[in-house]
């Protein structure tokens, strides 16, 4: 299995990057959101990688966090999302917006990537409600997860986020977790703090989602 990749950037396409490592040039789809962020043609890059394979194909897809390798991982163990409906899950919503939405239960925010209709929508909430607080507590780029400080590392850019660093939103569900509040109810309400303030941090996320977690009345 490739896990993780670090090359040099041969050549991008509306779809994938061609990667060269020490010569040998890995073909790796990935989402418009994670293209986006990549670096220029001829610069380096390293991406967490998923080897899926079918009787008639074998194809790599990239990822810049683990959170969004687990997220692609877990679409696809949806019935009727295949790798390319949930790279264009995450293309649309972002891997915290993918935690997001499915933490709170909102599939529309789901039935809004191309070729995702309603009910596979729902059917992904549903059936992976369980799996937001796991994935939520996962983020980081490559070179956090290997401790790899090299050019070809850091040369990630973060991507353009719509919700607060994973780290942050990990550190939050921590907090509430040592609190004694369940992974789900945790997830949810972390997840909406974040909705609300995209930028806060985890001292804000932890006081948000405890007025939210607090008894009504």
């Amino acid at each position: 299995m490739i896990g993780k990749l670090s090359g040099r950037i041969d050549y991008k396409a509306p779809d994938h990057i061609l990667i060269d490592v020490r010569g040998v040039g890995y073909i790796v789809y990935c989402s418009d959101r994670t293209l986006a962020s990549l670096p220029p043609v001829g610069q380096a890059c390293a991406l967490f990688t998923d080897l899926v394979v079918r009787e008639d194909l074998m194809q790599l897809f990239g990822f810049q966090t683990l959170a969004e390798k687990e997220w692609h991982r877990l679409l696809m163990s949806v019935q009727g999302v295949g790798a390319k409906a949930a790279l264009a899950i995450q293309g649309t919503l972002g891997p915290d917006g993918v935690s997001r939405a499915i933490a709170l239960g909102d599939w529309n925010a789901v039935k809004a990537a191309k070729g995702i209709g309603p009910k596979i929508a729902q059917r992904v909430v549903l059936d992976l409600k369980d799996k937001a607080p796991g994935v939520m507590a996962m983020g980081g780029t490559v070179a956090d997860a290997t401790g790899d400080t090299s050019a070809e590392a850091e040369v990630i850019e973060p991507m353009p986020v719509s919700a607060p660093p994973s780290s942050a939103q990990a550190d939050a569900l921590s907090a509430l977790g040592n609190l004694g509040y369940g992974p789900s109810d945790a997830a949810a309400a972390v997840a909406q703090a974040a909705g609300a303030d995209p930028h806060a941090e985890t001292p804000a996320l932890i006081r948000a989602a405890l007025k939210l977690l607090a008894p009504k009345g």
